[in-house]
């Protein structure tokens, strides 16, 4: 027979290892993504594709969309044509006809409404991780320093809320949908996040490299970015609640999968896709 005290002395060293787990994989996926940030190029829109096709290949399989195969075969080569497009800088009109040659074939391709409603939301959600950050990193007002601002304030809004909220706990946030996640943690997490935003801003000032915009604008963006990451974090909860799911996959040792870790990171990044979109539109009817 087990002994009580063997349970309760296991357990607390159960959620250590788990804990160290996630920091490990957490410190190497920074150091890949850091690394492939500084050289730029094809070799960090390939870590970004390699990225956003893991997140459509979990979407489909969690949401179950049929049929399975042939909706990853074909939305895969949309999701390559599209990136591929993308960093070549081609027109926003061959983009837009790429996205919408994939989603019409999900829709073709899809068994009943349900599946095609999937697969269409799986392949928009994963052409964000895919598009937006080598856009940025390749835009010339952008660059290396707001890839670094979106890491920094997704990363360190993620870290403060989950230290934030075992620390004070409180008041839940959501619990239906994800039952540890406090008030307490949320208001960590933003204060984090701008800090970490106006640090890398102003550290980048400080080499030289000016940011585009006011540094008010910079510390609204930034907690705009910040609240935005926690939504996509309880919006993937929502989901996988939605399914059953305990982690959209096994990719990654503490995480779960792909979705898990970038979760928050799409959130941040749909918001400066939309950005950008806006400026474009702007300047294309001023022109």
């Amino acid at each position: 027979m087990t002994d009580i005290g063997e349970h309760s002395s296991a357990a607390p060293a159960r959620r250590a290892s788990e804990l160290g787990l996630r920091v490990a994989s957490s410190l190497v996926l920074a150091l890949v993504a850091l690394f492939a940030t500084a050289v730029g190029g094809w070799i960090f829109a390939l870590l970004w594709l390699l990225a956003g096709g893991a997140v459509l290949f979990e979407w489909l399989a969690m949401t179950k969309a049929e049929p399975g195969s042939t909706l990853q075969v074909v939305l895969a080569g949309g999701l390559v044509a599209l990136a591929a497009s993308a960093f070549a800088g081609a027109s926003p009109l061959i983009a837009a006809a790429i996205c919408a040659g994939a989603l019409v074939a999900a829709a073709a391709l899809g068994r009943s409404w349900r599946d095609r409603g999937w697969a269409t939301g799986g392949f928009a959600y994963a052409a964000v991780i895919a598009v937006v950050p080598p856009l940025v990193r390749e835009h010339p007002r952008l660059g290396l320093v707001a890839i670094l601002w979106m890491f920094a304030v997704v990363w360190l809004t993620d870290i403060a809320a989950y230290f934030a909220g075992r620390r004070f706990g409180g008041p839940k946030l959501w619990p239906r949908v994800s039952p540890k996640k406090t008030w307490s943690g949320f208001f960590g997490g933003l204060v984090a996040g701008v800090a970490a935003g106006g640090i890398v801003v102003l550290v980048a000032g400080r080499f030289g490299v000016a940011a585009p915009v006011s540094f008010a604008i910079v510390v609204l963006l930034s907690a705009v970015a910040s609240v935005l990451s926690q939504l996509g974090d309880l919006g993937e909860s929502a989901l996988k609640r939605r399914f059953g799911a305990k982690d959209s996959g096994v990719l990654i040792p503490g995480h779960g999968g792909v979705m898990d870790r970038l979760d928050g990171f799409w959130a941040a990044a749909a918001l400066i896709g939309l950005v950008l979109a806006g400026v474009q539109l702007r300047q294309g009817w001023a022109g």
